[in-house]
């Protein structure tokens, strides 16, 4: 079975596309409708963009079902073709997951909380299996950011407005996800 190309990335894929996209490529893995290579295949065709990648990552890491919890093969692969786009969202979601957690626990929103926690151990797991050196770069950047308030990731703190105990959650995340 050839993989349709309904389910193929275009190279001016918008943000919205590749949700919808991805929402589909989680429906027929969860029906165990397609190859490993398949799944690869699609996967890469998201995460060599942007938007793309932006796109797959924000549906793959909230999505309920546990596709996600276990990345099967063909993700895994795929995410490691893009280590560039791929480490940065990565370790950016498990930052700002980790921030949410710590806003969603204040605000006494349980069900938000657990939504964020889910999305940050997520994160912290592909970390750990793509163990992509990128990943370790842009997660040292990040704490030294975090220890001095300036460097490379500090445009990105202030931008959100994290407060001191959301960037102690940012950190402790980060530190568990690079060992």
């Amino acid at each position: 079975m050839s993989i349709p190309s309904s389910l193929l990335a275009s190279e001016s894929i918008t943000f919205e596309g590749a949700i919808e996209l991805t929402q589909s490529l989680l429906s027929l893995i969860e029906a165990d409708q397609l190859l490993q290579g398949d799944i690869e295949q699609a996967v890469r065709s998201l995460v060599k963009t942007q938007n793309g990648a932006r796109g797959f990552f924000v549906t793959y890491l909230t999505d309920d079902r546990q596709e996600a919890d276990r990345p099967s093969p063909g993700v895994v692969e795929a995410l490691r073709s893009a280590p560039e786009i791929v480490a940065e969202l990565l370790v950016k979601n498990l930052a700002m997951s980790a921030a949410m957690v710590v806003y969603h626990s204040r605000h006494q929103s349980e069900e938000k909380a657990a939504g964020s926690a889910r999305v940050q151990k997520r994160s912290r797991n592909l970390i750990q299996i793509l163990q992509m050196p990128a990943c370790q770069t842009i997660a040292s950047q990040m704490l030294e950011s975090l220890q001095n308030a300036n460097g490379e990731y500090e445009d990105f703190f202030q931008r959100w407005g994290y407060d001191n105990e959301q960037k102690l959650a940012i950190g402790s995340a980060v530190r568990s996800a690079i060992g």
